[in-house]
C-alpha cells in the first residue's frame, strides 16, 4: 500500500457504526504498533446517497473502510477490484483504497472457514444478507443441504439463487419452517441481529438441538446470546460472534500490510473488551 501512506484513517461504515466494538478493538492496537492511523466509525443509514460514500472514501487521507449491514453489496459493486471471494458472494466487508481505486475483500468469509472447517450434513441458515452470503461462499463444497429463510423473501431469494450457483442442494423455508428444520441440522448460522437485545431468545426460537450441531452466531454484545448459552448448556461445539470479530480482523492484517505483531495484539484485546462488556 505504498501510494497509500499519507492516509490515516480507517472507517467502519454502516448503519449503526458507531455502536461497534471495532474502534475499540483497533485504535488500541494501531497506536501499540507505532502507527499514526486511526480507525473511526461512520454511521451511514439505508438510503443515504453512496456516491458520496465513494467519494469520500477515495481522498487521500483514507486508508481503507470496513463495510458492515446494510451496505455489504454495495462494497462489492462500488469497486473498481474485487476479490475473487468478493466475486462469488456479491458482498464485502472491507475496501481499501490504493490511489484512486478502490479494492473489495470479504474478511468475513475467511473467518467462517477458519472458524467451522468440516463438512456439514445440513446448513440453516437464518437471515439472508451479507453475512450469510460471505458463510455459503466460505462452506462451498462443504454441505449436503441448505435451508435458507428470511424475513424478507426477496432477500431469502436472493440468496437461494446464489447458493444453488455455488452447487448446494438448497432450499428456502419460511421462518417458522427454517426454525424448525435448525433443530435437526448440523450447522446453525445467525445472519440476523437477533441476540443483541438481552432478551432475545435463541434464533431457532428455543428447543434442543442435534448432538453435532455446531451453532455460528454472527452477534457480539454486552451479553452472550440466547443460541450461544443455549448451545453451550448442550455441550455444542459453537462460534460467538467475539469469535468471527476476531478472525475476521486477524484477516485483514495482510491486506493492510500490517506487522504480524497485530493478530497478538487483536487477540489480546478481543478478550479484554468481551471481560469489559
Amino acid at each position: 500500500m505504498d501510494e497509500n501512506v499519507d492516509g490515516t484513517r480507517l472507517f467502519l461504515i454502516g448503519s449503526a457504526a458507531s455502536g461497534a466494538m471495532s474502534p475499540g478493538l483497533w485504535n488500541p492496537v494501531l497506536e501499540q504498533l507505532g502507527t499514526s492511523w486511526r480507525y473511526e466509525a461512520w454511521d451511514v443509514p439505508k438510503g443515504f446517497p453512496m456516491a458520496g460514500v465513494r467519494d469520500r472514501l477515495l481522498e487521500p487521507d483514507v486508508v481503507a473502510a470496513n463495510v458492515t449491514m446494510p451496505h455489504k453489496q454495495w462494497a462489492a459493486g462500488s469497486a473498481d477490484t474485487t476479490s475473487e471471494q468478493v466475486r462469488l458472494s456479491g458482498a464485502s466487508n472491507m475496501l481499501i483504497r490504493t490511489g484512486g481505486t478502490l479494492t473489495a475483500y470479504n474478511t468475513d468469509i475467511t473467518a467462517v472457514g477458519e472458524l467451522v472447517g468440516r463438512h456439514q450434513r445440513h446448513i440453516v441458515m437464518l437471515g439472508a444478507g451479507g453475512a450469510a452470503r460471505a458463510a455459503l461462499v466460505a462452506l462451498q463444497g462443504q454441505a449436503d443441504r441448505v435451508t435458507i429463510s428470511d424475513r424478507d423473501a426477496e432477500t431469502a431469494g436472493q440468496l437461494l439463487v446464489l447458493a444453488k450457483g455455488l452447487g448446494f442442494a438448497a432450499e428456502s423455508a419460511l421462518w417458522p419452517e427454517a426454525q424448525r428444520q435448525a433443530l435437526h441440522a448440523s450447522l446453525i448460522v445467525n445472519a440476523t441481529p437477533i441476540g443483541k437485545r438481552p432478551d432475545d431468545g435463541p434464533v431457532w426460537g428455543g428447543g434442543r438441538l442435534a448432538d453435532d450441531a455446531f451453532m455460528y452466531d454472527y452477534v457480539y454484545a454486552g451479553h452472550v446470546t440466547a443460541s450461544i448459552t443455549a448451545a453451550r448448556e448442550q455441550g455444542l461445539k459453537c462460534a460467538d460472534g467475539w469469535d468471527h470479530l476476531r478472525a475476521q480482523a486477524a484477516a485483514m492484517i495482510p491486506l493492510l500490510n500490517l506487522t504480524p505483531r497485530a493478530e497478538t495484539l487483536l487477540k489480546s484485546r478481543v478478550t479484554l473488551l468481551q471481560a469489559q462488556s
